[in-house]
């Protein structure tokens, strides 16, 4: 058995518990404690915690239906949200997942990781920048990749297999299975008919703290092929895009086809063909809200333009946060800052 590889068995028990219950519900409350059914199935919480413990124990739990619907943020996307009562299962089950699997994910794999996220990424990202340009004195290049509806195409089958290759626990293992076969991702037009079967078994379901654990699993396989096939030194991934740093450009070049040969063959997924660029670094990276440069870093003018628009008194200060994160002291002393007429900074 290889090191990432992890064993456990008979952590069911212990994960259902009631104590375990109400402690995921602690965590899962702590920002929504307002939300119209968070407080619904707080009237009754013990009664209700009580009941989904029963069905766990009986395994007579069965996920509900979700409630979907489309927003725009920027790009329009499909949210499909559980329950209260699932997505407090979801939460107990990322949080196992993690604990288990997390400290076999590479280092550059920066989504739902704790101490990880796109402020570290993109810091990273320049550091790494400099040293292979050596301080932006030679030529170097970034390849960036995305994944074709990355979360609609993810086989449930291949994610099953590659769980059950990590965790041999089978009532856990039925656990998992009900909630990744919750869902089916919407039909894709661009579908062949004779490919519509497949699709049945197929998606993850956009907004799902489950789904987060579960996207990192299944490009966890993308991941170490990357650095332990094609040996690849600078390679960055937040969720489905991905980002690779050399100073050779038709190395980079070289490296599409068998990425997208893996992804193909291995993981039933295809690289999104209008998101595979290379670009000079010199030339200013864009990468997760930010635009790295030689010797700085800035607000992406796209994610300008978006906080400016939602920017209000309540959430300023996350957008502060943002701004600790590049070179910002103009953009600080914008206007549109100013709480009661002076400058914030």
């Amino acid at each position: 058995m290889k090191d990432w590889q992890v064993l456990h068995i008979d952590i069911y028990e212990r994960l259902i518990s009631l104590e375990n219950l109400f402690l995921c519900w602690q965590e899962f409350r702590k920002e929504k404690r307002l939300k119209k059914d968070v407080l619904i199935f707080e009237r009754n919480l013990e009664e209700n915690i009580f009941a989904l413990h029963e069905e766990l124990k009986n395994k007579t739990y069965r996920h509900q239906p979700y409630n979907t619907f489309r927003i725009h943020d920027p790009k329009p996307r499909i949210i499909s949200k559980a329950s209260v009562r699932d997505r407090l299962v979801h939460h107990m089950i990322f949080n196992e997942l993690y604990r288990i699997l997390d400290p076999g994910f590479i280092y550059h794999s920066y989504a739902s990781r704790l101490k990880r996220g796109t402020h570290l990424a993109v810091a990273n990202l320049f550091r790494v920048s400099r040293k292979v340009s050596k301080n932006f004195t030679q030529s170097a290049f970034a390849l960036k990749c995305d994944i074709y509806r990355f979360f609609f195409s993810v086989s449930h089958q291949k994610l099953l297999q590659i769980i059950k290759n990590k965790i041999s626990d089978k009532q856990l293992l039925w656990l998992i299975e009900e909630i990744i076969r919750s869902f089916r991702a919407p039909v894709d037009k661009n579908l062949e008919r004779e490919r519509e079967r497949e699709r049945e078994s197929k998606g993850l379901p956009i907004g799902n703290l489950s789904s987060q654990i579960f996207a990192n699993i299944y490009l966890n396989e993308l991941d170490q092929f990357i650095k332990h096939t094609l040996h690849v030194k600078y390679y960055f991934r937040y969720a489905d895009d991905f980002l690779i740093v050399h100073s050779d450009e038709e190395y980079l070049k070289s490296l599409i086809k068998p990425m997208a040969e893996f992804l193909d063959h291995r993981l039933e997924m295809k690289l999104h063909p209008h998101k595979i660029s290379i670009r000079k670094l010199r030339q200013g990276i864009d990468y997760l809200g930010y635009v790295v440069l030689p010797h700085h870093i800035v607000l992406r003018t796209k994610t300008k333009r978006r906080m400016f628009r939602k920017i209000n008194e309540r959430n300023k200060q996350s957008y502060f946060g943002l701004l600790n994160h590049c070179n910002s002291y103009k953009l600080r002393q914008d206007p549109r800052f100013r709480g009661d007429g002076e400058r914030v900074f």
